[in-house]
């Protein structure tokens, strides 16, 4: 806040209308501080870009063993990043399409769902999720809510997130589904691109199902 209150090195709008500011945080004092912040700190997650770092570090220490006047201080020892606290990320809804269905499993899935979980039928109103244990369905044109019954609440903090129950008591045991990161009959739609996109896919074929989920919560995410 201190930094801020001076004027910025850059300060400018790009094309695409979102504004640009940096201040560079140059007194000795300023930088001491920030940096016994960071000693506090005992662990950083990595949100987006985990590949970029593995292979930054594989070539850092390529490098290291390449050069033999080393001392730590080249540039290859270190990346660009940016960091925030959990408090200012949002994790969005990451939704299921089901694609070549079986045409008997189509017709029956809303009565074999009854089974383990409480439906509401929602017909074109579309349903997104409210709250952990909710789950929207799109089939046949039609929208249903999935409320999930206490025989198969869980409360172990892998198997008893939303993905996890959609997986072990749908996925699985109804579509066969058994390794969705490489089945193609799956297919993930992150929740930025609306849920009417996933209508749009749904309603290009004969026999799939969408399944939309409410997003895993941070403190979820950090047990995990």
């Amino acid at each position: 806040g201190k930094v801020k209150n001076e004027a910025a090195v850059y300060d400018f709008v790009s094309e695409d209308g979102v504004r640009h500011a940096v201040w560079k945080i140059g007194a000795a004092a300023d930088i001491e501080t920030i940096e016994n912040e960071f000693n506090k700190i005992n662990q950083i997650y990595i949100a987006d870009g985990h590949h970029r770092a593995a292979s930054a570090v594989k070539v850092g220490l390529k490098r290291r063993c390449e050069q033999a006047d080393y001392d730590g201080t080249e540039e290859y020892n270190y990346f660009l990043s940016v960091l925030f606290d959990e408090s200012e990320l949002k994790i969005f809804d990451y939704n299921r399409v089901v694609h070549n269905i079986d045409e008997n499993i189509s017709v029956n899935l809303v009565k074999r769902l009854g089974a383990k979980f409480k439906i509401t039928e929602y017909g074109n109103e579309i349903v997104r999720p409210s709250k952990k244990g909710e789950f929207g369905m799109y089939i046949r044109g039609h929208w249903y809510l999935l409320k999930v019954q206490q025989d198969i609440q869980n409360s172990d903090v892998v198997e008893g997130l939303d993905v996890s129950i959609l997986q072990n008591h749908i996925l699985s045991p109804i579509f066969g589904i058994t390794e969705p990161k490489t089945d193609p009959n799956i297919q993930f739609v992150g929740g930025i691109r609306g849920l009417e996109a996933l209508m749009k896919i749904v309603d290009q074929e004969e026999h799939a199902v969408a399944f939309t989920l409410y997003p895993t919560s941070m403190e979820e995410l950090l047990a995990v």
